[in-house]
């Protein structure tokens, strides 16, 4: 039987969320609940806040406590090179296809502090296409945003993004593309030079056009089956045809919506091509 309180931290919950979406324009309404309820407690710790009622009345009255909120309700966790097979897959069998293009477009979505961004600007660098590629790092949490447009990352982090990036077949040092300063690790300025930030939210916002690679990694895990079906949708009409699509170890297409419109093109790595046509519905086997 649900306790009397579980239904009432529910309720305020969606109170909360509601509150938000009305008062600020962000919209969590559709965020996986389990996951939404343990950032939210972490709001209500950071504010000292009983409750989540109270949480709300303070957020509502309190339009200064707007990037805390956000902070805390969006989940930062990633790292240089993450998944380093998902890198290497790119560098040895996406980039062939890339290279028949004149030009590119390449979509970073949800790119939180910028570490898939830096990534991908390196191994562009690397295999001579960077000239040639725009970039769009779009993040819903401002703060994150600006993090990425810094690229200053703590030095106890380089190891493993180093060993990353080597697993990943990195043509160079990874200490070529930074220099230690300001407590830190400064990534070059000039990798972000082709890059558009931009604060988007995949639950309210619409597509960016013309993309021949999004990466949009370990976000969908956060969303319900309905914003995962609207965030496949803007994927899959910001590609070109034929475009590649990333997502996460533990993403999917299989019972999208959309997912009559990908092919598994690596399917290990989570790497999918948008077809030029859909296929016959008996075909959704072929998406992982």
């Amino acid at each position: 039987m649900t306790s009397t309180a579980s239904v009432s931290e529910k309720i305020e919950l969606d109170l909360l969320v509601e509150a938000i979406h009305r008062r600020y324009h962000y919209d969590f309404r559709s965020y996986s609940r389990a996951s939404l309820a343990r950032r939210a407690d972490l709001l209500r710790q950071r504010l000292h806040c009983e409750t989540l009622s109270h949480v709300q009345a303070r957020l509502l009255r309190e339009p200064e406590l707007l990037p805390l909120m956000i902070d805390c309700l969006t989940v930062q966790v990633s790292e240089m090179f993450r998944d380093p097979d998902y890198f290497r897959t790119l560098r040895e069998e996406v980039i062939p296809h890339l290279r028949t293009f004149p030009s590119l477009k390449v979509w970073v979505a949800g790119c939180s502090a910028g570490e898939e961004l830096y990534s991908l600007a390196i191994l562009f660098r690397e295999e001579g296409l960077e000239s040639r590629t725009m970039f769009y790092a779009t993040e819903i949490n401002p703060v994150a945003l600006a993090r990425a447009e810094l690229g200053i990352y703590d030095l106890d982090r380089i190891p493993l993004f180093t060993e990353n990036h080597r697993k990943s077949g990195g043509r160079s040092s990874l200490s070529d593309y930074y220099t230690a300063a300001y407590g830190g690790a400064v990534f070059d300025k000039s990798l972000r030079a082709r890059t558009v930030f931009a604060e988007h939210s995949l639950a309210s916002d619409e597509v960016f056009s013309e993309m021949h690679l999004i990466s949009c990694r370990n976000v969908l895990i956060y969303f319900d089956s309905n914003l995962q079906d609207r965030a496949l949708r803007l994927f899959r009409e910001s590609l070109t045809r034929g475009g590649f699509l990333g997502l996460g170890m533990n993403e999917s297409l299989r019972f999208s919506a959309h997912a009559d419109a990908f092919a598994a093109f690596a399917p290990q790595e989570r790497i999918f091509r948008r077809l030029a046509t859909a296929p016959l519905r008996e075909a959704r086997h072929d998406v992982a």
